[in-house]
């Protein structure tokens, strides 16, 4: 006898669908790829504005010390509240001399030893990774004492403006 195959029992028959290889491959190959994913980190760092003057003139009150640096695509300078140069340090043919000037921010925290906050000024053309090496040198310093190497604060407290040529650049006679 022949059994002839009805249409409707091929519809019917359920068929199930081998995922065991697929499954396999996705145990071994999801650890690998967060295995090998490059993973950014993004730091922040908290800026103010440099502090307005009020101008006032009647206060017999003394300026109190302020610190900024003037960064030009030439030079970098270390000024005081009223613009006086305390170090001025050219760029050399290898770029800015960063250690100059943390050795130069050293010696002015070694004199005022509450003071926390500096100003950099850079002027349009300083680029960026300058404005970040100078932050980044103003902020703290790294010293080798006891057979490790030990971080000590100079100035966290960074505000950024623009350059005095800038400013007076941009003002109207």
């Amino acid at each position: 006898m022949i059994h002839k195959r009805n249409k409707t029992e091929r519809r019917k028959t359920n068929v199930e669908l081998n995922i065991t290889a697929f499954m396999n491959l996705m145990v071994v190959l999801v650890p690998f790829l967060l295995m090998t994913a490059a993973f950014t980190t993004t730091s922040i760092l908290d800026l103010n504005l440099p502090k307005a003057d009020a101008g006032d003139s009647a206060t017999d009150k003394p300026r109190e010390f302020a610190i900024n640096i003037v960064m030009s695509d030439s030079s970098i300078l270390i000024t005081d509240q009223d613009g006086n140069t305390i170090k001025s340090i050219p760029k050399t043919v290898s770029g800015h001399n960063y250690s100059l000037l943390n050795q130069t921010l050293r010696q002015i925290k070694y004199k005022y030893p509450d003071k926390t906050d500096i100003s950099i000024l850079p002027d349009k053309f300083t680029h960026y990774e300058d404005i970040v090496q100078v932050m980044d040198k103003s902020r703290e310093f790294h010293t080798f004492e006891t057979g490790e190497i030990v971080t000590y604060e100079l100035f966290p407290d960074i505000s950024i403006g623009d350059s005095p040529a800038m400013a007076n650049a941009g003002a109207t006679p």
